[in-house]
């Protein structure tokens, strides 16, 4: 008789269920870790079950352009806003339209929940303006002739991210005074240029007031009068600095240096708008081990970019300066070194916070409309504490039932399981724990219900492995070879039950909006789990649970009785050998 072939696989199993359990043992000790190493050790709750706030804005259009207060603006107002507020890493915060001019924030209660209801408010447009004078914050105009002080604080820089990017070198030392800050005035204006004077030389930015030298330049007169007057620690004045403006007029505004001093500045007409910049971000640069912003433009954006950067690279301090200005303030306004184009960085005094704050207003701060905040509501989570204790309740009864049949349908069957279900339930919950600071992902009450839906998708999956273990048995074999027998068939039933949960969860995640996207969330998340839960922990524990006396044996509570089944005979029956006959007996 051939002696059996060594290492061979049952038929469609596994001959080492061993491996599969450390595998997903080790991933559950690791997510854990990592849930506690990060400090979340709980998911974080949307609005509806933490509170937080609810902001009202109303769109408003420029001066004759009502037409923009349209249903394709604010949808492209609500997207803006809705990244910008997330980009601070802000959990599910909510942003819809509200009739016809209306936008509602909501902000569920975290730790960023103050600066997203100050960047939700700035909700203006976005521009880059050439720097014509700075000052301090109510420095008054002094005489033409004086020498201009230096600044406070040293100003951020921007350079090229080309094959010049990072390269060492000084800049021009510049040399300035009020009649060249006039001239520039004065060109701004359209005006003509008025005939330069002697001027005395500095190795800082000037920040005296520009003054013209003629008299006959009216607009440029106004102009220097408000920037004189301009007092940047009035919050009045700060806010009212640059309304009514056009974006091809020159503008006063103020801003905060690196030192968080208020500074005045005297800008030119826009050269760049937000919708120019395609993308920006804060990022660590890892060989100067510091914190910088890049900037990418878009095609139009980058010619438009390469004009103004090739001419303020010509200027002195600061005329060779860009501002950032959203809603009319100053949010950063570094030199250039030399003529940029399709992408930028903007490097400085800046600590990761600043740096990823600015690549958000950068990125998302060009906006069609803009907005006034008709209210700020606080919103308590009792409403939802009351909703979520009732879900609870009615989920552990589910949970409770589901056992119940379990206990008395399968046996000991049940007790595999529950295991699976436990197991199940602590991988949901330490990845939704990671997944709220990974990627702001929040629990409000349709999560909780795809979470109590997929209850039903698990216990599904292992009864549809217990039948066809017991279909093998009735058949007449016993239970290691059932086990492994009967799991190709039960895995392709529940791969294609799981696509089919998981492609519904996908479909409802992309078509709908607000909190139902919370629902297909869980939906889809849990039935991924299903599948890494059967092939890693409920195959291998029924393979190994098998080898016992207990289950393989068929006993009466193990949910395996081939009695109780109605096992047919063995399809194998062992073979007698007849002895051989004596023919004399014969």
């Amino acid at each position: 008789m051939a002696a059996p072939k060594k290492g061979r696989r049952p038929a469609g199993g596994q001959s080492r269920p061993g491996r599969a359990l450390a595998l997903i043992l080790i991933a559950m000790v690791a997510l854990t870790g990592g849930m506690f190493w990060s400090g979340h050790t709980t998911p974080r709750l949307g609005i509806d079950l933490a509170g937080g706030t609810s902001i009202t804005l109303k769109a408003k259009p420029e001066p004759g352009q009502e037409s923009a207060l349209n249903e394709t603006n604010m949808n492209t107002a609500v997207g803006i806003i809705e990244r910008r507020v997330n980009g601070l890493g802000v959990s599910e915060a909510e942003v819809q339209t509200q009739g016809r001019e209306n936008i509602i924030v909501n902000i569920p209660k975290g730790t960023n929940e103050k600066q997203a209801r100050e960047q939700v408010g700035t909700t203006a447009q976005l521009y880059f303006r050439p720097v014509l004078a700075v000052a301090s914050a109510e420095q008054p105009a002094p005489n033409p002739s004086a020498t201009p002080s230096s600044s406070a604080s040293p100003k951020p820089k921007a350079s090229g991210s080309t094959a010049d990017k990072g390269k060492g070198g000084t800049t021009a030392t510049p040399s300035s005074s009020a009649s060249t800050q006039g001239r520039a005035v004065s060109e701004a204006l359209k005006a003509p240029s008025p005939t330069p004077t002697a001027s005395s030389s500095s190795s800082t930015k000037p920040s005296s007031t520009p003054k013209p030298t003629q008299s006959g330049d009216a607009a440029a007169n106004a102009l220097q009068q408000k920037f004189a007057a301009l007092n940047c620690l009035d919050p009045k004045q700060r806010s009212a600095a640059g309304q009514g403006t056009k974006p091809a007029d020159p503008v006063v505004a103020c801003g905060k240096n690196s030192l968080g001093q208020w500074e005045k500045y005297l800008l030119g007409p826009a050269e760049v708008d937000g919708k120019d910049v395609d993308d920006a971000k804060g990022v660590f640069d890892q060989q100067r081990g510091m914190w910088i912003v890049t900037m990418d433009f878009t095609g139009e954006g980058s010619k438009k970019f390469q004009k103004i950067t090739g001419k303020l690279s010509q200027q002195t301090e600061p005329q060779n300066q860009f501002a950032i200005v959203l809603d009319g303030e100053v949010v950063s306004a570094p030199s250039v070194r030399q003529t940029l184009s399709a992408s930028a960085e903007i490097s400085g005094s800046f600590n990761q916070q600043s740096a990823q704050d600015l690549g958000n207003i950068l990125s998302y701060g060009a906006l069609p409309l803009s907005f006034d905040t008709q209210s700020v509501d606080t919103v308590t989570a009792a409403l939802g504490g009351e909703q979520l204790q009732a879900g609870m309740i009615a989920g552990a009864i589910g949970l409770g039932l589901v056992i119940l049949y379990l206990v008395v349908y399968y046996r000991g069957l049940s007790f595999i399981a529950i295991l699976s279900l436990g197991v199940s339930a602590l991988l949901t919950y330490v990845i939704m724990a990671l997944l709220g600071p990974a990627i702001g992902f929040a629990l409000n009450l349709p999560a909780v219900c795809g979470a109590i839906v997929a209850i039903g998708i698990t216990a599904d999956s292992f009864i549809v492995y217990f039948e066809r273990i017991r279909d093998e048995i009735r058949e007449g074999r016993t239970l290691r070879p059932a086990v492994e027998r009967a799991w190709p068939r039960a895995r392709r039933t529940i791969l294609v039950s799981d696509f089919v949960s998981f492609l519904a969860a996908a479909v409802l995640f992309i078509v709908t909006v607000g909190k139902v996207k919370g629902f297909a969330f869980t939906l889809g998340l849990t039935t991924l789990l299903d599948i890494v839960v059967v092939f890693l922990f409920t195959k291998p524990v029924m393979t190994l649970l098998a080898r016992t006396k207990f289950f393989g044996n068929g006993h009466k509570w193990s949910g395996l009785d081939p009695k109780r089944l109605g096992a047919k005979p063995p399809l194998r029956r062992s073979r007698r050998q007849s002895a051989p006959v004596d023919p004399k007996e014969a």
